[in-house]
């Protein structure tokens, strides 16, 4: 089914259901909840999702996992999206949203899963095409594209002010003073609330927002003086010990 609302198709008596849908570029999705767990993939574009607790950002062919009643809110950045709409119980990711990787069979799974019937046939062919893609999604790798956010009110402002302008220069000693509390209480801090050390997280949101950048065609030169880093090898080091490749080996395998 294409460019379907879900709200019109829950109901449906079936554990998964599949939709594809074209969004123009920019397209903003309002916070919402679904009663049924989802993936979204986007088979071209970025998707930016956001919760009360975190951002993803989801480069093309990745996709990320909503669990059920979780409200989320997605900018769409020229992608055309297939979703699944999983009754709980039927897949577990659990209970936090998190971007995966997509096997190439996952993949071709997922474009055929929207051609089939709304009620389909369990035991015949489109049935045993949602099982395996269902087993594909359990066995999917988690992939470290979430900038997690703190509780606390002051720390957040500070953190929502770094992802609005990365800058790999700043120091814990200047959030720290802002903050009026010693170095090593904002250390405590900040790993409290957000379960990474200053410089980890600092790494972590550089890695994420560039990602969307990269895959619009911005040169990792840009990127890199953008966000403060002396040099682009500098800024390829960090994002090869963050993801385990480099800026030109990541955009290839989205290609």
């Amino acid at each position: 089914m294409r460019n379907v609302s879900i709200d019109l198709l829950d109901d449906t008596p079936r554990p998964v259901v599949a939709i594809g849908t074209d969004y123009p570029d920019g397209r903003l999705l309002p916070r919402h909840t679904h009663r049924r767990a989802q993936l979204l993939y986007g088979a071209t574009g970025v998707m930016q999702v956001s919760t009360h607790d975190g951002n993803w950002v989801v480069p093309p062919q990745r996709a990320v996992w909503i669990p059920p009643g979780v409200a989320h809110e997605v900018l769409m950045l020229g992608v055309s999206t297939r979703s699944l709409y999983i009754e709980p119980g039927a897949v577990d990711l659990g209970n936090r949203c998190q971007v995966l990787s997509v096997s190439p069979l996952m993949r071709h799974l997922l474009m055929e899963a929207v051609e089939v019937a709304q009620e389909y046939d369990e035991a015949g062919r489109d049935g045993a095409l949602i099982d395996l893609l269902l087993h594909e999604l359990a066995r999917s790798a988690h992939l470290p594209l979430h900038i997690p956010l703190p509780m606390d009110s002051r720390l957040l402002g500070l953190c929502q002010m770094f992802l609005q302008h990365p800058n790999a220069h700043q120091a814990p000693q200047q959030w720290a003073d802002q903050l009026h509390i010693s170095l090593r209480t904002f250390n405590r801090l900040f790993r409290q609330q957000t379960g990474l050390s200053f410089s980890q997280w600092r790494q972590r949101a550089c890695v994420v927002l560039a990602l969307a950048r990269l895959a619009v065609g911005t040169p990792v030169t840009r990127i890199a003086l953008d966000f403060g880093y002396d040099s682009p090898a500098a800024f390829s080091t960090m994002f090869r010990r963050v993801l385990g490749q480099a800026p030109s080996v990541w955009l290839e395998g989205v290609k």
